[in-house]
């Protein structure tokens, strides 16, 4: 004999039964980093009047800092500028948990209140990048004025540099999207490499591969793997004809032996992932024009900056992923 009970218990385990195939109404969705930051970056610009690609050059760097750095902890947010807490309330405050801008100001401190809620917060995204804004501000908003802040702030030539070139490729693209790879040679062409980073070479002294070989024919194109800037170009005693591409997670890619340059490559070129930079061929180990002392191959190198100095690693495993991710496109 049914009850109302026993209804109502019955229904309640027929959902409970039916409950892991239900979606969840209100899932919460995984917010877009690029979304995120966008609308920081731009918020910014409107307070202050600092380019967005200005703060998104600077924020772009220190992330790939964090990826090389040891000891600096991964963001908790989605800017990650760092700053040192003692920077950033006064290095002889006595208070270590401070964030009160006022007594900030008093002991010499940096950090400043980005979002009007009285408190200037180290692990606070506004608080952090309108504490940048207005000291790039402070120098002016001239590209020169953006470089003689980051002068100050990371006491480098090469750390402005590839700043300022960050911010040259956000201004053109006018989206922070840029982080997509390409194969290095179009794929209907005949090619092969394998993992030889690390190998011995014996030309010019003793010392080892710092890349990959990937072994074609004379003049198949060569194509950027990344977003980037073309930081140099010309010959190189070993590596003939080369050209290198600093992208936006501050990595240095070295093409070289190549029997010639894409038209419009040079030092500055803006360039984007897949984009032709130059022709595979076998020049290096000698002056200016030498050839054939080798098949023709491409060497490609992979640096990664810490600020401080650069080391190459093995660029293998991106190049078969990015080889992998090709194919499955065609598909």
């Amino acid at each position: 004999m049914f009850t109302y009970r026993s209804v109502i218990s019955s229904i309640l385990i027929f959902l409970f039964c039916l409950s892991p195939i239900i979606p969840q109404a209100q899932a919460e969705e995984t917010p877009n980093p690029y979304i995120e930051r966008n609308a920081l970056y731009h918020k910014m610009e409107t307070i202050t009047s600092v380019p967005w690609y200005y703060l998104a050059a600077v924020d772009s760097y220190e992330r790939g800092l964090r990826k090389a750095l040891r000891d600096r902890p991964d963001s908790e947010g989605f800017i990650s500028i760092y700053y040192a807490k003692e920077e950033w309330i006064g290095p002889l405050n006595p208070n270590q948990d401070d964030d009160n801008p006022n007594t900030i100001q008093l002991f010499e401190g940096i950090g400043l209140d980005g979002n009007g809620d009285g408190k200037a917060l180290l692990n606070d995204d506004e608080d952090v990048l309108y504490t940048l804004a207005r000291y790039l501000e402070s120098y002016g908003l001239t590209e020169e004025d953006f470089r003689i802040a980051l002068w100050h702030i990371y006491q480098r030539e090469q750390s402005v540099n590839i700043v300022a070139g960050h911010a040259k490729v956000y201004k053109q693209f006018q989206t922070l999207d840029l982080h997509k790879h390409a194969f290095v040679m179009p794929l209907h062409h005949n090619y092969s490499y394998r993992s030889t980073w690390g190998d011995r070479r014996g030309w010019g002294g003793r010392r080892i591969h710092e890349g990959t070989d990937l072994f074609a024919n004379y003049n198949v194109p060569i194509q950027s793997s990344s977003y980037g800037i073309v930081e140099t170009k010309g010959w190189n005693p070993y590596g003939g004809w080369r050209v290198g591409i600093r992208d936006l997670d501050n990595i240095y890619h070295y093409y070289a032996h190549l029997s010639g340059f894409e038209k419009g490559i040079e030092e500055g070129t803006i360039v984007e992932a897949g984009q032709v930079i130059g022709y595979c061929g076998s020049s290096g180990y000698g002056k200016p024009g030498t050839q054939g002392k080798f098949p023709p191959h491409l060497h490609y190198g992979m640096y990664r900056d810490n600020g401080v100095t650069e080391w190459s690693f093995d660029p293998f495993p991106s190049l078969k992923q990015w080889e992998r991710a090709a194919k499955q496109a065609k598909k």
